[in-house]
């Protein structure tokens, strides 16, 4: 219904990247004032915790609660986010100039993804914590675009700079699981691509109106005979075929198709997606450039089109604007909020896969919702994370504490 604005500062002008270790207090900020210069900062306290100085700008950073990874144009930085010790510089990866790469939020393998080729779709996975490579991943044949793992690590998604298929592979083996054909029409710039918490859906955007939503999900052999019918006859022979055609075609036929699609009211911006569970109740959440955020409705089930439920303003008086169109079509029948309230469809929120301080995510085990909300790192007293114990000096693996 509305949003909190949790925190705002006006003292560092100029941001270009800011990231949040999740519910805590810990964010880490680069300005264009100072492209090289990441700043480590406690924004409840207000306070600096580090800074560290790069040999060019920085381009990108992920963080988890074991690991903070700096990319440049040609190296990537890997640091124990507890004390911020420099544990690995990666030096000559290929030319990365949108800093891509992406990091399992998963502190229990670390893994890290980044391109293997500037001229090609290879995927490095590198380990976090043992600080090796797993292995490569073909994963396309122009360069990549995007990249994003799943909230257990288990599974990473690709797109290339053509936009048109998102494939997902499994981790840390890298077989491919899934294939998703976004379009065929035009090449598009993908800008988002995010797993759900559950990891049953996979939402990507680009810089074209529409939002796709696919669903992970294998069709067995074993479901009910189909009465003979007209469709299911051609399917049939179409799927026979596909066993006698080039591989290419065959691919493309049995690529599947998205499960539900959001049409945005604008087009060409940048924007950010994200699939959440709000009041027990699935939603896409889509920020745009332009400042404003949209959440949408998603049917678990059914899928289809996406219909408009609230429209924040993320600047300025930070209004709420109601999707007027909504307002004059009837209620949702209750039957829906059932179907996707039941545990089959949408995993209960009460639990969830948590993780802990001391071993990481729990295996198997789950921790309550509220703890993982809260999360183990807490910044609000003297016991601040990370503690700072090295000191002077800007340079990798040097803090410098103010």
């Amino acid at each position: 219904e509305q949003l909190d604005q949790v925190h705002e500062s006006n003292e560092i002008p100029d941001v270009y990247i800011v990231e949040r270790l999740f519910s805590s207090s810990l964010v880490v900020v680069v300005s264009h004032a100072k492209p090289q210069q990441m700043n480590v900062y406690h924004f409840k306290k207000g306070t600096e915790i580090c800074n560290y100085s790069y040999s060019s700008n920085i381009l990108s950073i992920r963080l988890n609660r074991q690991r903070l990874i700096v990319c440049l144009e040609e190296s990537i930085y890997i640091h124990n986010i507890k004390d911020m010790k420099l544990l690995k510089t990666i030096l000559d990866t290929p030319p990365n100039t949108t800093g891509l790469c992406a990091l399992s939020i998963n502190h229990a393998n670390s893994y890290l993804a980044y391109p293997g080729s500037a001229t090609s779709g290879e995927i490095v996975l590198y380990d976090g914590n043992t600080l090796k490579t797993a292995c490569t991943i073909p994963a396309h044949d122009g360069p990549l675009a995007a990249l994003t793992f799943n909230s257990t690590g288990s599974k990473l998604a690709s797109a290339s700079e053509k936009g048109t298929v998102i494939r997902v592979f499994s981790i840390p083996g890298g077989q491919k699981l899934y294939e998703f054909r976004r379009g065929m029409k035009r090449y598009v710039n993908i800008s988002s691509l995010v797993f759900s918490m559950d990891s049953q859906f996979l939402c990507a955007s680009s810089n074209t109106e529409t939002v796709h939503i696919f669903k992970l999900e294998h069709l067995t052999d074993s479901r009910p005979e189909e009465p003979p019918t007209w469709s299911g006859y051609m399917g049939k022979m179409f799927q026979a075929a596909t066993n006698y055609l080039p591989a290419q075609v065959s691919g493309m036929m049995n690529q599947d198709r998205a499960f539900a699609t959001v049409r945005l009211n604008i087009s060409g911006q940048r924007n950010i997606c994200a699939l959440s569970t709000i009041q027990k109740l699935p939603r896409l959440l889509v920020t745009t450039s332009d400042g404003h955020l949209y959440i949408y409705n998603l049917d678990p089930q059914d899928g289809g089109e996406c219909v408009l439920i609230k429209k924040h303003s993320l600047l300025g008086s930070g209004k709420t604007e109601e999707n007027k169109e909504n307002d004059l079509q009837p209620p949702l029948p209750q039957s829906y909020a059932a179907t996707v309230a039941r545990q089959s469809t949408v995993p209960s929120t009460s639990t969830m896969p948590g993780y802990s301080e001391d071993g990481g995510a729990l295996r198997g085990e789950v921790i309550p919702e509220h703890e993982f909300a809260t999360g183990p790192v807490c910044l609000d007293d003297e016991n601040e994370f990370p503690p700072i114990i090295l000191c002077r000096g800007g340079q990798p693996g040097k803090a410098k504490r103010s």
